[in-house]
């Protein structure tokens, strides 16, 4: 596996680690990253244009799966730096990347994957994912899509 950096991430988001985040084993909690990577994929449908309303009759996002490497112990003090980019657009749906980066440390925490699907909140249904969507994320990832 390549060593990843957070040059390899277009779109970056910064999370201040809190005393509290931490738990009884003096590391930060696994769901806090979890979090962390929830609130930069909403920033980066934001960036994309994607509506997050999640009740427009447009298409919206929604997760359909994800997953999470734990690589090191993240402690308070300090910052997560969050690198957020789509590694594969599929015609129902797109795959994306989280990497979580010490900011203390310099070095990567965690690295998440998660899949997004396109669905209609008005027809309670999966759609097949809309070419804006594609055409932002071919610009601002600078990925080709296989849809």
């Amino acid at each position: 596996m390549t060593r990843k950096s957070l040059t390899d991430y277009p779109t970056q988001f910064e999370f201040v680690v809190h005393w509290g985040d931490m738990d009884a084993a003096n590391h930060v909690n696994n769901l806090v990253y979890m979090k962390w990577t929830e609130s930069a994929r909403i920033h980066y449908f934001e960036k994309i244009g994607i509506d997050i309303s999640f009740r427009s009759a447009e298409a919206g996002p929604i997760l359909g799966w994800q997953d999470c490497k734990y690589i090191f112990p993240m402690t308070f003090p300090d910052t997560a730096v969050i690198g957020v980019k789509t590694i594969e657009i599929l015609s129902d749906k797109f795959i994306m990347e989280c990497a979580v980066f010490s900011k203390s440390y310099n070095r990567i925490a965690a690295i998440s994957t998660q899949s997004i699907v396109p669905y209609s909140y008005t027809d309670s249904r999966k759609v097949d994912i809309p070419k804006h969507w594609i055409e932002h994320i071919e610009q601002l990832d600078h990925l080709k899509s296989s849809a």
